[in-house]
């Protein structure tokens, strides 16, 4: 392929990556984005492979073979539950694709440059592999954090803003050592340092953000994926690359950005596990003696849903685990037949990534028009006779507004506390993924569903249909 088609492809794949980026912002365009997205990477990849660059087709096609095999089966098999994780280590490997080729473009013999030429290559690479790096262990520490093999709470280590700062001059130290080296042998040792460093720093960040924030955490190390494939787009001089990098750098910043908002969070503050503490709360009344929860049935449940005007339902992580969405969307059918106003209420961190919630209801096949934003339900919520939550925690806990001292103080949450009846559908009374127990279960005006929510849920539609 000339190096004019070359770049025509190039422009197209870009052209649809950005109307990818378009159609993802909007839940009705959703599928025309990935679309687009798909589309333009297979153009971007049969252009890559026709380019002149390719010297071995047959090393490039069994690479090609090898990494579809484990991407379709891992995509056969992975549950709706396990796509926050699977996001994460799909990060990691970003990451580390950019240290490999930044370390394999500084060996590379055939490169050569001098002057102002070699100073910007060398700033290239340098900040390739740091990003790489930090975005490797950050998300691979992500992923330990939300399949719960790693504590979701915040770890903290003694001074450990300190911490972060040594290591930052450290890697500044490093770099100006770096780009100085008059040889390859010389500059390697530098490198592997600032490696290392990186290393450390991306496991020290993400152990140090407790999993409240986690959502916030996963849209930030997507950016920082993007910016490594950026940086890898400047060491091979692929313009694609630098152009899709920088979307998905500069789209994960903004999301990251949207999310502290709407969170009442600093992005920065997210970023050094600045707030927060490992410890819970403890609900009690003014005596000093634990509240206790009023528990309810399936059967009573579905007679307070009939017998209501307004129904709000509040899906959380647990409603994934269960897989009820559809069951759930059943009985939004039920109920909407007799008459009753139902919709589904969404806070921006629902689940444990954006848009969650979002793409669980649309697997049901629930209609857009009855999923509102945490802004769009929060003032709707005194005027509802029923909210049903299923399987959400943190993002109900009143104590995000009434305890200056819990973890997720000032994060905006779904006031459900103000309506007239909340049914809470949980396995037990076990604290949410940010480690900090909810006084919502012990509100006079809530009742507790205990049990696995697609059995409960099925039981509630047995009920509503006799």
């Amino acid at each position: 392929m000339t190096e004019g088609l070359l770049t025509v492809a190039y422009i197209a794949a870009s052209v649809l990556f950005i109307l990818a980026l378009g159609g993802l912002s909007h839940q009705e365009t959703a599928r025309r984005g990935n679309i687009y997205g798909i589309i333009g990477m297979v153009i971007a990849l049969v252009a890559t492979i026709l380019g002149s660059q390719v010297a071995s087709y047959g090393i490039v096609a069994v690479c090609m073979l090898i990494g579809a095999t484990i991407g379709f089966i891992v995509a056969a098999r992975v549950q709706m539950t396990a796509m926050p994780e699977l996001v994460a280590i799909l990060h990691s490997f970003v990451g580390l694709a950019a240290v490999l080729v930044g370390f394999a473009n500084y060996l590379d013999p055939t490169m050569h440059f001098t002057g102002v030429d070699k100073t910007i290559h060398d700033i290239e690479i340098y900040l390739g592999v740091l990003i790489g790096a930090v975005t490797f262990t950050g998300s691979v520490i992500a992923f330990g954090k939300l399949n719960a093999s790693i504590t979701s709470k915040p770890i903290f280590l003694p001074a450990r803003h300190w911490l972060n700062l040594g290591l930052g001059l450290v890697c500044i130290w490093m770099g100006m050592v770096f780009v100085g080296a008059d040889t390859a042998a010389s500059g390697m040792v530098p490198l592997i340092i600032m490696t290392l460093v990186a290393f450390a720093f991306g496991v020290h960040m993400v152990m140090a953000i407790g999993g409240a924030d986690m959502p916030v955490v996963i849209s930030m190390l997507n950016s920082y994926s993007g910016w490594a494939a950026a940086a890898t787009g400047f060491m091979l001089s692929n313009d694609l690359l630098i152009v899709a990098g920088a979307l998905v750098g500069s789209s994960g910043a903004i999301l990251s950005y949207i999310m502290c908002r709407a969170m009442n969070r600093q992005f920065l503050a997210v970023i050094a596990g600045g707030f927060g503490a490992a410890e819970g709360t403890v609900v009690k009344q003014e005596g000093g003696e634990q509240r206790e929860a009023v528990a309810t049935s399936a059967e009573e449940t579905a007679q307070l849903l009939k017998d209501s005007k307004s129904v709000v339902i509040v899906p959380g992580y647990g409603m994934a685990v269960a897989q009820a969405q559809h069951p759930v969307y059943e009985i939004t059918k039920k109920l909407q037949d007799q008459g009753v106003n139902v919709r589904f209420a969404i806070h921006p961190v629902a689940g444990r990534m954006p848009g969650h919630m979002n793409v669980l209801l649309a697997e049901a096949k629930v209609p857009y028009d009855v999923v509102l934003e945490m802004d769009e339900i929060n003032d709707d919520l005194p005027q509802t006779d029923v909210v049903l939550v299923i399987g959400a925690n943190d993002i109900v806990n009143p104590d995000a507004q009434d305890d200056p001292a819990s973890p997720i103080a000032g994060m905006p949450v779904l006031e459900v506390w103000k309506a007239d009846t909340v049914i809470v559908m949980k396995r037990s009374m076990a604290a949410g993924y940010a480690g900090v127990g909810n006084p919502l279960f012990f509100k006079e005006n809530t009742l507790m569903l205990f049990g696995d929510a697609k059995a409960s849920v099925n039981d509630m539609l047995a009920g509503l249909a006799d």
